[in-house]
């Protein structure tokens, strides 16, 4: 930046202020604005010019710098500020102040479309020295619908991929201010802005926010005022004075949802969305009482609980994979990742399907499957392949189960894309029966189900809604269930006694439905007892995936939803267990769910998200949740004692679940 370009501006704004017409300081502006802050780092200069340029841009007709003030306020919140000197302090400060009457001046006076409008309020905001200015570089982008926030208490990014909606009303009530509200002294320019809030601005059921706005304004944007007080008055401004007048409700609405709540994923606490925008905002504090969590992808307030994640409110674990290691958030080790070797039975790499085959006196295998439609076998205490690639399926396999037979022998199912199920021999790697069937729409579910008479059944479903009961023995079909033939999206096996297993399914439409394999009628409920209707609609918990908890004196089912939610039933009754797992951004998705005891007879659950890349990993007993990040994309999840298996977009890998 230099002295002459400063100086042909000054002159440039003096004529068109004289004249009260002239734009040719606009393009001179815009190369200057290059000088004084470049990506993100403001220079060292800036301080000694902008108050010259500010006293003159001030004399300006108000509706012709908006864009002046609109790039002050990128100025002055840019990611990197240097100090101001304290020679130049007095005479920088003194340009602030009036920055933020004239900015003012060119809100009430111009007509501005909607999204220059919200950026222009905004700036106003960093001009009277509120952090929520910082917002102005974080959102507000039309082609963007995700929001991306900063935690407070751990500073973990928590990306919402689909969080900018159009809520027909408010879905939360209006965020309050302090008692006794902190009033700005020395007299301020938001007067005219109250005045300007009409409280039919936003339509019916909205008059709540409108007044925190007036409230907010009248106090003059102190910088004590709450974040999401002052992202009323954002919002509030934008209907006033954006247009088109549709355009700029429309998007107040959807400003106006950032007066809500998030929940890290990371640390598992609630904070404001106003805080997880600004960084390191002063005062910020989560949330200790039941909030709403603006997190669901169809735009619906999903009420969740702030406690902290361990029963005496300490901090999330975090873990990290450090190549093959695994390391706490502290830096101390954890223990050792597994790669399994040669774990391609994919084309691309990858697996679609896990199963652990546990066999009495024998090494624990791992069974892996993918695009390719072979199987391959390791041994989980070192991810050594056990046999050659396994040919079987002509196309994608998409399920598999371990089949431990009455006799003592454990067979492996696979299920295919086209409808073929596989039988094979762990042990000697061959087939026991080549593979039947050709069901449409695929073999997308599998799990092993034992009746009271004895048998051991293969139960297979299908997104058509056939859900099949089979004697691996015979390689025949011997029983349906799912009467109503819902698509099944996920099926899990549920003991609940010595030799009687109850299966569990989640349809497309989130559903949940629990049958008893013994009974020959499928329209006959046998043992099987439905989840609490009550119960479901209350958590608003529509099913996406299904699994078996083993505890230490029962098997309980779990189910997931896509918000994140995991929730623990009684299947003797149908009602919940406990609190369940809240709602996690993080992994917010389609679940995947597995479960483990470990050595020491607790119970650990892993959740994460198809494609996604972390791990929540709960202890429904204490309560405490720990993180893993994954430098993988999650396809499918399993677990192998206090082992992990991970199966992901280019093989397989095994962690510990508890520390080496």
């Amino acid at each position: 930046m230099k002295a002459e370009e400063v100086k042909a501006l000054l002159e440039q704004l003096a004529s068109a202020a004289a004249t009260e017409s002239g734009d040719e300081w606009r393009q001179t502006w815009t190369y200057l604005t290059g000088g004084l802050m470049d990506d993100g780092v403001v220079s060292d200069g800036a301080y000694a010019a902008l108050p010259h340029l500010v006293e003159a841009a001030a004399a300006l007709p108000p509706e012709q710098t908006v864009d002046f003030w609109v790039d002050m306020g990128f100025i002055v919140t840019a990611d990197h500020r240097p100090p101001v000197p304290a020679d130049l302090e007095a005479g920088f400060g003194a340009a602030l102040r009036l920055a933020e009457r004239a900015a003012t001046r060119s809100l009430l006076a111009a007509d501005i479309p909607a999204q220059v409008c919200a950026h222009l309020v905004l700036s106003c905001v960093a001009l009277a020295g509120h952090h929520m200015g910082e917002a102005l570089g974080r959102f507000l982008d039309p082609q963007e619908s995700g929001l991306l926030l900063v935690c407070p208490g751990c500073g973990s990014d928590t990306e919402i991929p689909t969080f900018f909606v159009d809520p027909a009303r408010p879905p939360f009530e209006a965020p309050g201010l302090p008692d006794p509200a902190h009033v700005r002294q020395g007299g301020h320019p938001w007067g005219e802005v109250a005045v300007a809030l009409q409280e039919e601005a936003l339509g019916e059921g909205w008059e709540p926010f409108l007044r925190v706005a007036r409230d907010v304004a009248v106090a003059g944007v102190s910088p004590e005022t709450p974040g999401q007080a002052v992202l009323c008055l954002v919002a509030g401004m934008v209907a006033v004075r954006g247009t088109p007048q549709r355009a700029a409700r429309d998007l107040a609405h959807q400003l106006m949802s950032l007066t809500g709540y998030f929940r890290c994923w990371d640390c598992e606490q609630t904070w404001t969305i106003a805080d997880g925008l600004a960084e390191n905002p002063d005062g910020a504090r989560p949330q200790h009482r039941p909030t709403e969590a603006w997190t669901d992808s169809d735009g619906s307030a999903a009420v969740v609980e702030s406690a902290a994640a361990g029963p005496t409110g300490e901090a999330a674990t975090r873990f990290r994979r450090d190549d093959d290691a695994v390391v706490a958030a502290d830096g101390t080790p954890w223990g050792r990742i597994s790669v399994f070797s040669d774990s391609a039975p994919g084309s691309s790499g990858g697996v679609n399907s896990l199963t652990v085959v546990s066999r009495p006196g024998r090494p624990t295998l791992v069974a892996g499957a993918g695009d390719r439609g072979v199987v391959c076998l390791w041994d989980v205490a070192d991810g050594r392949l056990v046999h050659a690639p396994l040919p079987g399926h002509r196309d994608r396999i998409r399920s598999m189960t371990a089949l431990p037979l009455p006799d003592g022998r454990v067979l492996l199912a696979s299920g295919g894309d086209s409808g073929t199920i596989a039988l094979w021999n762990p042990v000697t790697g061959q087939p026991v029966r080549e593979p039947v069937g050709d069901w449409p729409g695929g073999v997308t579910g599998m799990c092993t189900a034992t009746v009271p008479d004895g048998r051991t059944l293969l139960v297979t479903a299908t997104p058509r809604g056939a859900v099949r009961l089979w004697d691996p023995d015979i390689g025949e079909c011997v029983g349906r269930l799912n009467p109503y033939g819902s698509p099944i999206q996920s099926i899990a096996a549920v003991p609940i006694s010595a030799g009687h297993t109850l299966i569990a399914a989640s349809d497309t439409a989130g559903r949940l439905h629990v049958w008893d394999p013994a009974v020959d009628d499928p329209w006959e409920p046998g043992a099987a007892v439905q989840l609490s209707a009550r119960a479901l609609a209350d958590a608003d918990h529509r099913v996406a995936a299904v699994a078996a908890v083993p505890t230490h004196d029962r098997t309980v089912l779990a189910t997931g939803d896509n918000r994140g939610v995991v929730m623990l039933w009684d299947l003797a009754t149908g009602t919940p267990i406990g609190d369940g797992l809240p709602v996690s951004t993080g992994t917010a998705g389609l679940p995947v769910i597995t479960a483990t005891t470990l050595h020491g007879g607790g119970t650990v659950l892993v959740t994460g998200t198809l494609h996604g890349h972390r791990l929540r990993v709960w202890e429904p007993e204490t309560g405490v949740v720990g993180h893993i990040a994954l430098d993988v994309a999650l396809t499918c999840l399993a677990t192998a004692g206090p082992d992990l298996i991970v199966g992901h977009d280019r093989g397989v890998l095994s962690l510990p679940l508890t520390r080496q």
